[in-house]
């Protein structure tokens, strides 16, 4: 593959600026060796490096300010190319809102909105630099003509309405326009499944409602893969027992260590192994590293104090001091007494010190040894909240490959954890379609 990043692109591990990134003193590394980072260049050159989750703003897709710019996000053509990100998935996110007609039009236009963003950058803004694809041949034949890839991974089932005919139509507009993943729910039960937060708010559906049941019979039937990386574990339980296809957690780490509701724990990842799919391992902080026990605790006990759900966002540490949410609820008094008290707890117990490339690698070396590797993938959730310290946007891609190289993962191991994973399920999920529409004709 005939492609450019950044040579020297090692040396952020150690802490130095590179192509105009500034890299945060706390990522100071010990020097690789000079063999070990030649090697990670020569497999990182050759292997497809996608990223299954990245965010985006239609604003950021218009003659006047669009992907051929270094806008200040994470992920442009410009960072892409710097840190030898071939492939991303580019996603039609829309938050989860009221379940009314006017909410599921609202969603329709949005996600519109965003579908048409992706298209107008591969095919009028900037078709020699990146294409659409489709397919995993499509993936494989841009990457070779040395063009970045473009994919669509739609989150949040929201848009398709809660009316079935609407839905199935939606559906299918949404393959036709190249979304290529599906997740049912987000932040939010939806119309169609519980979600993660759910472990916090209480359950819709206790899983799959039964119009989620038929999106994931359809979605197999017109080749979409089914996401569950936002929706509830026992969503994603009933969703396997649905699907005649793999499926895809597109976004997620590893629960035993970061216990967070996004994130899948060993029950599931053995689930996922069975039903033939892939976990993406993300490098968002949150879901990397988590609070300590101690920490963890003394939260637990604040929340319980001030009468507050169990895991309410209380704000403290890296976050600030909040006001949404059950917050709100509080008086003012009340209030600047959570703070004081915030300050104190975070004096005793601090917060842990932000993610790192090793933390997240971390997570990968855990789902490999549990469920084996060709089960695990990569993402970052770049613009919607992802980064750790070594890869905060694509600029700095080439350090995941050095880390992995570092932990002495093969070219080809390597290769599938990159990418090589996820297209093998975009070929089964596919496989599935065509032989479902057949049997139906």
């Amino acid at each position: 593959m005939n492609r450019r990043y950044v040579s020297c692109a090692a040396a952020l591990l150690l802490g130095v600026a590179t192509a105009g990134y500034p890299v945060r003193a706390q990522q100071a590394a010990p020097a690789p060796d000079d063999a070990l980072v030649k090697k990670a260049h020569a497999i990182h050159d050759k292997v497809i490096a996608m990223d299954t989750h990245d965010d985006i703003s239609a604003s950021n897709f218009t003659a006047e300010r669009n992907y051929t710019q270094d806008l200040g996000n994470k992920v442009n053509l410009p960072k892409m190319v710097a840190g030898g990100l071939d492939a991303a998935f580019f996603i039609v996110y829309t938050g989860q809102g009221p379940l009314t007609p006017e909410g599921y039009d609202a969603a329709y236009k949005e996600a519109i909105a965003k579908f048409d963003a992706i298209h107008r950058l591969c095919e009028q803004i900037a078709p020699d630099r990146i294409g659409l694809a489709l397919t995993s041949a499509d993936v494989r034949r841009i990457a070779a003509s040395g063009r970045r890839v473009a994919l669509i991974g739609v989150e949040n089932g929201y848009p398709l309405g809660d009316d079935e005919a609407t839905a199935m139509k939606r559906m299918k507009e949404f393959y036709d326009r190249g979304g290529r993943y599906l997740s049912l729910a987000h932040n939010g039960h939806s119309q169609m499944s519980d979600s993660n937060t759910g472990e916090v708010e209480g359950w819709k559906w206790n899983g799959v409602s039964p119009l989620g049941k038929q999106v994931v019979a359809e979605a197999n039937r017109l080749g979409i893969m089914v996401d569950v990386s936002h929706p509830s574990k026992g969503s994603m339980m009933q969703t396997l027992q649905i699907t005649k296809a793999p499926i895809i957690a597109s976004h997620s780490s590893v629960r035993a260590l970061a216990d967070v509701s996004r994130n899948m724990d060993d029950e599931q990842l053995e689930a996922l192994k069975k039903n033939g799919g892939v976990i993406q391992v993300v490098a968002f902080a949150g879901y990397v590293k988590t609070d300590s026990p101690e920490r963890s605790k003394a939260l637990d006990d604040l929340r319980a104090e001030f009468k507050l759900p169990k895991g309410t966002n209380l704000g403290g540490g890296r976050g600030g001091r909040g006001r949404g949410g059950a917050l709100a609820a509080l008086t003012d008094e009340q209030r600047a007494d959570l703070q004081v008290k915030l300050t104190v707890l975070d004096a005793k117990f601090p917060p842990p010190a932000r993610a790192t490339v090793k933390d997240f690698v971390d997570h990968i070396d855990y789902a490999v040894k549990k469920i084996g590797i060709d089960h695990v993938g990569i993402s970052s959730d770049f613009d919607g909240g992802g980064g750790v310290d070594g890869w905060n946007d694509a600029s700095e891609t080439f350090n995941v490959t050095l880390e992995l190289v570092r932990r002495g993962y093969t070219e080809e191991q390597i290769g599938k954890i990159w990418s090589g994973n996820l297209l093998r399920v975009m070929d089964q999920v596919q496989k599935v379609a065509t032989d479902l529409q057949k049997t139906a004709k």
